[in-house]
């Protein structure tokens, strides 16, 4: 029996609505698979998608997916930026989070890392109209106002010549709170008391340094002066100090001993620096004692030295420098000068202070984390010859073999065989990966697993200065670096680092792997998509990485290179040097934020 052909009009209209249903549905997911596989959309719908699941730290299984898939480079996209507020974050040194810590000893004002799950995993994007840094030495006086538009110190401090805003431009005329005029002035008088030139002092540490004018005025004199200041009021200090091309870091002096080897400086200097350097016992001056070399200076200047209505503190401050037997060298206006003795130190049995010898057991350089001790340091305790005048003077001592490489054995051997390495090696590096090491685009240089400092002392010719980081779980060598010459910081790499984003122009580091395992095992205490998109954060774009490892790791090296947008070519070592070492050399990508940021 046919069927009937009814007129539309004569159709069931239940029949009618659920056949447009099926049929509709049908045909939606036909369009949808179309639309999913062969338009943008569904690119732009996965990016979504993942950009939900990056950003998420509810779930850390998410995140843990993700750095899967990156390691295994099944990410076939790079991983996200980073929301636009974000430009200038550091994960340790989060005013929002630390703020929730308490006052005492400025703990809140010291770096406290989140768990790696509680980090969201995305790259950190450069600011609107940020440029490739001015380069040094023009950058020493003048840097883009666009990179770091933050115009507060400039506001506060310009009348003081720290730094002002000209054009497309900040200006630093070379002042600080107590030189107005310029820090040359400022150093022509020091140099009245201390040997300045001569190569006699060479590491430096300024503590809260404003924008470094005095550690960058130093550079001229040979000495090298590693500056530091807190992520404070004073917002971004020592970002533009760094922009500037001058050694700076991030760090307050409050609960724990600062990230230095016993005896590192030759010379320390606080110019209304403002730390109180009697209270808690003079914890704060026994712990500037520990890092300064024996027949050290000791120059500070402001508050409480010979200023109005500080008369206790300043008679405190000459008492606990008296107790050390420091000799008091001048006092200048508002700026004393001391000198550390040579030899070990006189505490007598009885002081104001109850300051007593640390014993035995302390380990002066230990200083990670390390809580601080009402101790002081004996120049016995630490092993060699390194006091100031019996140290070979600069630029003699970057050669010899320092009596501190015995923390290793056969320290001798190795520190002179390193150095011989690492002469071919960077040699290799210009001549022939043609690196633009020694050019005016690399200025600020890290090598992250510094050992004896090897590599830095290679480029001691070019104008770079290298923040060399010795891994806080590997063997304690960074007393070695400092009696070359050279600088640099204890750091673990499952946590970031203490600097602001897009600061140096160049990282290196050998044996990256070796940077996140157990010492002497295979497993791993965090991992290398973290790490590398950290050195992501630290790299200005533009800037190079080049990471020597096995070939195993830089296969994986490379397949998380791409996630976090470098381009690399993967190398062969130079060919003096022995095993099976592959060398990537990558290039981190100018990218912005598009406008769906």
């Amino acid at each position: 029996m046919g069927h009937l052909n009814l007129p539309a009009s004569k159709r069931n209209p239940r029949q009618w609505k659920l056949l447009d249903i099926i049929t509709a549905i049908f045909f939606g997911l036909v369009l949808l698979f179309f639309l999913l596989v062969f338009t943008p959309l569904g690119d732009s719908m996965a990016a979504s998608g993942r950009q939900a699941l990056l950003l998420s730290t509810s779930d850390p299984r998410q995140r843990h997916r993700l750095v899967s898939l990156v390691e295994l480079g099944h990410h076939h996209k790079p991983i996200e930026a980073c929301p636009a507020n974000s430009v200038d974050h550091m994960p340790c040194e989060d005013p929002r989070r630390n703020s929730q810590l308490s006052r005492e000893m400025n703990l809140y004002r010291e770096r406290h890392c989140p768990l790696p799950d509680e980090m969201p995993l995305c790259l950190i994007p450069p600011p609107p109209g940020y440029k490739i840094p001015v380069q040094w030495p023009e950058s020493l006086h003048k840097i883009w106002h666009s990179n770091m538009p933050h115009n507060k110190i400039a506001d506060r401090k310009g009348h003081q010549g720290w730094m002002k805003k000209q054009g497309p431009h900040f200006i630093f005329p070379g002042g600080g709170t107590m030189f107005p005029d310029g820090a040359a002035p400022y150093i022509e008088k020091l140099g009245q008391y201390i040997p300045l030139t001569g190569g006699t002092l060479r590491t430096a540490l300024d503590m809260g340094c404003g924008v470094a004018s005095f550690g960058g005025s130093l550079l001229s004199e040979g000495i090298l002066a590693l500056s530091f200041a807190p992520r404070d009021s004073h917002k971004a200090q020592i970002q533009f100090a760094l922009e500037r091309g001058i050694p700076a870091f991030v760090l307050m002096l409050g609960t724990r001993r600062l990230p230095f080897p016993a005896f590192a400086f030759d010379f320390i200097h606080c110019s209304r620096c403002l730390i109180p350097f009697t209270a808690y016992n003079a914890t704060y001056f026994i712990e500037v004692d520990r890092l300064l070399r024996p027949g050290g200076y000791l120059v500070i200047s402001g508050p409480p030295v010979q200023w109005p209505k500080q008369d206790k503190e300043w008679a405190d401050l000459q008492a606990v420098a008296r107790a050390l037997c420091y000799e008091l060298i001048a006092v200048d206006g508002n700026t004393v000068i001391w000198k550390k003795p040579d030899g070990d130190l006189c505490l007598p049995n009885q002081n104001e202070f109850g300051l007593e010898s640390c014993d035995e057991s302390n380990d002066p350089s230990n200083a990670w984390y390390f809580k601080l001790r009402r101790c002081v340091t004996s120049t016995s305790s630490v092993n060699g010859e390194y006091p100031v005048g019996i140290i070979p003077k600069w630029p003699d001592r970057l050669t010899r073999a320092p009596s501190r490489a015995l923390v290793m054995k056969n320290g001798i051997d190795l520190f002179r065989a390193d150095t011989r390495r690492w002469t071919r090696r960077v040699a290799y590096y210009k001549n022939t990966l043609n690196l633009k090491l020694g050019s005016p685009a690399v200025r600020n240089v890290m090598d992250m697993n510094a050992f004896f400092g090897g590599f830095a002392a290679a480029l001691v010719s070019d104008p770079v200065w290298v923040m060399n980081v010795v891994p806080a779980r590997k063997p304690l060598t960074l007393g070695v670096i400092y009696d070359r010459g050279l600088i640099g910081v204890y750091h673990d790499w499952c946590e970031p680092f203490s600097t602001y984003p897009r600061t140096y122009d160049f990282i290196h580091v050998a044996g990256i792997e070796s940077l996140i395992k157990l010492p002497g095992s295979s497993k791993s205490r965090c991992n290398l998509v973290d790490l590398m998109v950290e050195m992501d954060r630290m790299l200005r774009p533009e800037g190079t990485v080049v990471i020597r490892d096995s070939p195993e790791a830089i296969d994986k090296v490379a397949r998380i290179a791409y996630a976090v947008r470098w381009k690399a070519t993967i190398n062969y070592k130079e060919p003096e040097s022995h095993g099976r070492e592959k060398i990537l050399v990558a290039t981190k990508t100018f990218w912005k934020l598009t406008s769906s940021h």
